[in-house]
């Protein structure tokens, strides 16, 4: 098992290098695109969640074997680094892993990784994924942003991936809500699933109004497509 890899197409404006800890993912996110990469069952990717076997040592060994240090590594692309309701101890292992060999962790969540943020330091990245889905009202959602600002107060660099935007009006408000606590937002659009959205005058305000707020941001290369259209 090689667990560090380099992503490939969309991923790839994510980061160089990433990890994949566990076997599926719990948050069963409609637009999940990772059961048909991956091969396999829906219902059995979301229901069947545990860490891949022998994952830590494998990592440790590639590290070490391929002269891996400086990198930042991305948790995770095809599942969460915090699956809701499972055991995540294992994350906490491999976080220690990468930064003991002289790397960082760039973490991507729908869970709570607060626990873990006394690992990280000012040259890691703590993200949320803020869909439009549930935002506000599911429980969940506060404890990701309540980690999102804890990991803000520690120095901690922070980000968002609003990817995909499903709710064009949420997106506007946690925009404005998380803008006081994060470092870098992204932005993609919704792919493969219709959107009522106009893409294109969507992607134009969300630009304007991030150089408004002074913000540091990235939009996906498919929102920045529909963009350029007209």
């Amino acid at each position: 098992m090689k667990p560090i890899y380099v992503p490939k197409g969309k991923a790839k404006e994510y980061g160089d290098y990433a990890v994949n800890i566990y076997t599926g993912c719990p948050h069963r996110c409609f637009y999940c695109f990772a059961p048909s990469v991956l091969h396999r069952d829906r219902e059995q990717f979301h229901s069947c969640v545990a860490p891949r076997e022998g994952i830590v040592e494998a990592l440790k060994a590639q590290i070490k074997r391929e002269e891996i240090a400086g990198k930042t590594i991305h948790l995770c692309f095809t599942c969460d680094p915090y699956p809701a309701g499972h055991d995540s101890s294992v994350t906490r292992e491999v976080i220690k892993a990468i930064k003991d060999s002289g790397n960082n962790v760039q973490i991507l969540t729908k869970g709570d990784g607060s626990r873990d943020l006394d690992l990280l330091t000012s040259d890691d990245w703590y993200g949320i994924t803020l869909d439009g889905i549930g935002n506000g009202r599911n429980p969940l959602w506060k404890a990701r942003v309540d980690a999102l600002a804890e990991a803000h107060s520690l120095g901690i660099k922070t980000w968002v991936s609003f990817e995909p935007v499903t709710d064009e009006r949420e997106f506007f408000v946690n925009l404005h809500l998380v803008a006081p606590i994060v470092d870098k937002v992204k932005i993609g659009k919704l792919n493969y699933h219709h959107s009522d959205i106009k893409w294109a005058e969507f992607g134009r305000k969300a630009e304007d109004l991030c150089k408004k707020m002074g913000l540091d941001y990235y939009i996906k290369d498919s929102l920045r497509k529909e963009m350029e259209k007209a």
